[in-house]
């Protein structure tokens, strides 16, 4: 167990190093706004710790897998939630290595932030809807990003002043159609839990 444990921190420190030395000269440290080259970053490195293939993406910076260039307002926060698939545990892992206040942090001005699938409240079919992130900047690592009618239901869910704005901009500029989302937030939420966010949804 000591050498597994040790193994991981090492892995950990490499690839801080090499993350510094191959830093995209697009990702600038304390920048205000996240961006798709960031995201792709975090999922690089994230991947690489945990040595997986396959990241769910939840929360704000979601957006980034269905709009390349999406408001302002919706890419305030610095940190991207996630957690690997199949090993979810792994979570904990990349939180230590490249989560808040780490080396990594510090250098890019961005942090994932190791979560578990528990942590959002979302519609029955939300994996149907995943927007795969995938490419040179990822080395073949997959990022699954929820759908933004998913990231609306779970912020909706989740009831903080910060998530009920966030919303209020995906309403507010049509990134989200209406009619579907009251239709998946009814169908596949429980009763009471859509007819809770249903109703802050129209009262934005």
């Amino acid at each position: 167990m000591r050498g597994s444990a040790e193994n991981a921190f090492g892995r950990a420190v490499l690839l801080w190093v090499y993350s510094r030395i191959e830093r995209d000269g697009s990702c600038t440290a304390n920048s205000k706004n996240m961006t798709r080259t960031e995201l792709e970053h975090v999922i690089r490195a994230a991947g690489a710790i945990a040595e997986t293939d396959e990241l769910i993406i939840i929360g704000s910076q979601a957006i980034l897998g269905s709009l390349l260039d999406p408001p302002q307002e919706l890419l305030s926060s610095m940190e991207v939630d996630l957690y690997p698939i199949p090993e979810v545990e792994q979570a904990d892992l990349i939180d230590g290595s490249i989560g808040e206040e780490s080396p990594f942090h510090d250098t890019f001005g961005y942090y994932a932030h190791g979560v578990g699938p528990e942590t959002a409240v979302l519609p029955q079919n939300w994996k149907d809807r995943l927007v795969v992130i995938s490419n040179a900047k990822t080395r073949g690592v997959k990022g699954y990003c929820l759908h933004p009618i998913d990231i609306a239901a779970s912020k909706l869910a989740a009831g903080r002043e910060r998530d009920i704005e966030y919303v209020r901009v995906l309403k507010n500029k049509k990134l989200i159609d209406l009619e579907k989302t009251r239709n998946i937030m009814r169908s596949e939420l429980p009763a009471e839990v859509a007819q809770r966010i249903t109703t802050l949804l129209e009262s934005l």
